[in-house]
């Protein structure tokens, strides 16, 4: 284990406080102790597991390393600075911010950081009135699907291959789901297969999966079909801070600000289980969005909410996503140079943004071969099929999350990748 002065400075606590809680762990038996040789996890007898209900775990929940889509390297997560924020946003804070039933829609203190960075950051014509504050992009999805089933709006146009969970949270809301083709230039968005006052769900600055950007005059479309009559367009910029060969293409939101409804999340430039995410929702829906979400009940933690509004005023938002965006880049870079010299046979598709690639695979290789493979040597993949909604098929590929692995295993994630892929290819 670190020593207790190390952990101390690395927490931001007291060395004392590490000291008892070490001092607590031995007496309990979990961690060992002698003076001058330092202090280390105890040995103890594995104790026998429990049956899961469910069954046995998935090889890919097992694997030992791990390059699912989805997920930051949550080693990244910014521990000293985060825990600083905090405790100024606790010193700062009058007590009516942190006790009782707030606004729905969230602090105005954070809503109004979110305002300055949106507008700054990503281009989205935005004011703190019109920002509602959610437990992640997922369960601002949810409200405006229950917005748009009261309104007796029942389907959801959603691009042909996306994130299946967002078509769950769809679904379970009670909406009807109509696949809209996708190809390298995004949704095809002219072909959209719903009414004049339907919504559509997009990824335009960074399709998921294909991993490209919707082309311009795509953008235009979408909006002028939002703008011609009652449309409502929901962009899930899911990634949107992370483009690594130019600057980052603005949100859809500032072509039409009354017809689309821009979701923002800090699951990947901070950590998932944070739980924060935001909608910038049209002046016309704000009301009606407040008050589906103060009728659930589904408020977030003030603190925070607090932590969050102070770290970016101070700037460690800034410098947290120019940090791992820097990290990430690096990381691409690897992955698609190991791939072309080590399995030439594939192809590296999709812009320099995110966190994963497409690896398109030749014909004749099975997509659901190579996944069981790599989970045979303890390498999670998914493959593109689990993101397929229906109504088109684009062949066998891989998503792989190149931000997924902690920065020690990065490396040997990447060199079995390499072998699973040389070796199906030459079978």
């Amino acid at each position: 284990m670190p020593s207790s002065r190390a952990l101390a400075a690395d927490l931001g606590l007291a060395r004392n406080t590490v000291a008892d809680a070490y001092g607590q762990l031995v007496a309990e038996g979990w961690l060992a102790a002698r003076h001058g040789s330092g202090t280390w996890v105890a040995e103890r007898v594995a104790a026998v597991p429990l049956a899961s209900a469910a069954g046995a775990p998935s090889a890919g929940a097992a694997a030992r390393h791990d390059l699912r889509p989805g997920m930051p390297d949550v080693s990244a997560f910014p521990r000293a600075a985060w825990l600083a924020a905090a405790r100024r946003a606790l010193t700062n804070a009058s007590a009516c911010s942190l006790v009782g039933y707030r606004d729905p829609r969230g602090l105005p203190v954070l809503r109004a950081a979110l305002a300055e960075y949106l507008a700054r950051a990503r281009g989205v014509s935005v004011t703190p009135e019109r920002i509602i504050v959610c437990a992640g992009f997922a369960q601002g999805l949810e409200l405006l699907c229950d917005l748009l089933t009261a309104r007796g709006l029942r389907t959801l146009a959603i691009e042909a291959y996306g994130h299946p969970a967002l078509r769950h949270v769809a679904m379970s809301a009670g909406m009807k789901l109509a696949p809209v083709p996708v190809d390298d230039q995004g949704a095809l968005t002219d072909s959209a297969p719903i009414g004049s006052e339907g919504a559509m769900l997009l990824t335009p600055a960074h399709q998921f999966p294909l991993g490209v950007a919707l082309a311009p005059e795509r953008r235009r479309r979408a909006v002028d079909w939002a703008a011609a009559g009652d449309g409502l367009i929901i962009e899930d910029d899911y990634d949107g801070e992370f483009r690594y060969d130019r600057q980052a293409v603005g949100a859809l939101q500032s072509l039409a600000p009354e017809h689309v409804v821009y979701g923002g999340t800090a699951s990947k430039s901070l950590v998932p289980g944070l739980r924060l995410g935001w909608l910038v929702v049209p002046d016309r829906l704000v009301e009606e969005v407040t008050q589906i979400k103060h009728a659930a009940s589904r408020l977030s933690s003030s603190l925070d909410q607090l932590t969050l509004a102070e770290f970016i005023g101070s700037g460690g938002y800034d410098r947290q996503v120019r940090r791992v965006r820097l990290a990430y880049r690096k990381r691409r870079d690897r992955l698609v140079t190991e791939l072309r010299r080590q399995v030439p046979g594939v192809a590296v598709t999709g812009i320099a943004a995110g966190l994963h690639v497409l690896v398109r695979l030749p014909a004749g290789v099975a997509e659901s071969d190579v996944v069981t493979r790599a989970a045979a040597r303890g390498l999670a993949l998914e493959g593109l099929a689990s993101c397929r909604a229906g109504g088109q098929e684009l062949g066998p590929a891989l998503i792989v999350g190149y931000a997924t692995p902690p920065a020690h295993a990065f490396s040997a994630s990447v060199a079995r990748l390499c072998a699973v892929l040389a070796e199906a290819l030459a079978r």
